[in-house]
């Protein structure tokens, strides 16, 4: 219960807003696999090697097909949240995963470690929903890359807490201040009280698998 409480803690930005819609999806993704994104995003039906050229008669064939009907899923909310993935997931990687070499999990610790301190390994473990050894791969990840380190807790000496370095900050920073751009663009459509009740439904819906 008690440790719960200190992953509920971390998800609280330093500000005490609530989450961006940008912000949540990114977290959403983050749960889920970086190379799958990239595969959904970029599509799977091109076979591999195949050039502009290639996949020109297969676009051609492809709008001469009629379109397939989705009404059994029209009512799905699983299937328009797994469909506002890929798309969320692509404008990611196009405006920071591949500029800033981040997948969209370390995106998320990032941010974490930025507005809180005293974060162990545990707590991110927890809250982003990715099993100890994973967290361990892709911490050291982060470790080699000098954006994050691992430091002995002053308040428990057999504990270790994650913080970011100088470098890490630094990303940090430039990370943050192009998802504010790139949600800005992405959302456009959405009225600021639209973005406001998607932000807090996909918080509720959040809050369903934790309990």
């Amino acid at each position: 219960m008690a440790t719960r409480k200190r992953a509920g803690a971390v998800a609280q930005t330093a500000a005490g807003r609530p989450a961006t819609v940008a912000g949540a999806a990114v977290a959403a993704a983050a749960i889920g696999s970086p190379a799958a994104l990239t595969d959904e995003a970029g599509g799977a039906d091109a076979p591999a090697g195949a050039g502009p050229a290639d996949a020109a008669p297969a676009r051609r064939r492809a709008a001469r097909r009629p379109a397939l009907d989705q009404s059994w899923l029209a009512d799905s909310i699983g299937y328009h949240l797994a469909r506002a993935r890929i798309a969320t997931a692509a404008i990611f990687m196009r405006s920071i995963g591949e500029p800033l070499d981040l997948r969209p999990v370390e995106f998320t610790i990032l941010m974490l470690l930025s507005t809180n301190e005293d974060v162990t390994q545990t707590q991110l473990s927890d809250l982003l929903a990715i099993s100890a050894p994973n967290m361990t791969i892709l911490l050291d990840r982060c470790v080699r890359r000098g954006i994050v380190v691992r430091v002995r807790s002053e308040t428990d000496r057999r504990a270790q807490t994650v913080q970011l370095t100088d470098a890490g900050r630094d990303l940090a920073l430039r990370a943050r201040a192009i998802a504010q751009r790139m949600e800005k663009d992405a959302f456009a459509e959405l009225s600021p009280g639209e973005s406001l009740m998607l932000v807090e439904l996909l918080q509720k819906l959040a809050r369903l698998g934790a309990e």
